[in-house]
């Protein structure tokens, strides 16, 4: 999330809509994770912490991907550029959604919108559209002239 640290602990909460699919996993999940205060707890300190950045980077890592492939933040980036790209969401939403500030101090001062139910509706959209590129959707192979 873009904001201070305090902001973070004294600022509005930043409420974050799910997508159906993000709710079943979340409810899978539960049974591992237990009553704990994290979603994914660090593997050595799980009642007084959160998984690292680092932690999702040696996962990405085992995976085989290199730092120049992907990172844990890569993913927000990937998401607020086909969110925009792909899917035309107003770029307006999706800034809300990541948290980011307004630009201008003046819009800052000015500007309160959560666009909660716009968040609700482009989640709901991404979970389908990922979805469906699990399963192959708008997905053209291309055959090498060799082939």
């Amino acid at each position: 999330m873009k904001r201070t640290k305090a902001d973070k602990a004294d600022g509005p909460a930043h409420l974050v809509p799910l997508a159906r699919q993000s709710v079943a996993l979340l409810t899978e999940l539960h049974a591992q994770t237990g009553e704990g205060v994290f979603v994914f707890p660090s593997t050595t300190s799980p009642k007084t912490r959160c998984m690292s950045e680092n932690t999702v980077r040696s996962a990405l890592r085992r995976l085989g991907y290199g730092n120049d492939d992907m990172t844990a933040h890569g993913f927000r980036a990937m998401a607020r550029t086909m969110l925009a790209e792909r899917l035309n969401v107003a770029p307006e939403v999706v800034e809300a959604q990541l948290a980011h500030a307004v630009a201008d101090s003046l819009g800052r001062a000015y500007n309160r919108t959560q666009y909660l139910e716009q968040r609700s509706t482009m989640m709901q959209t991404w979970a389908d559209y990922l979805d469906r590129l699990r399963q192959g959707a708008g997905v053209v192979p291309i055959i090498g002239r060799g082939a």
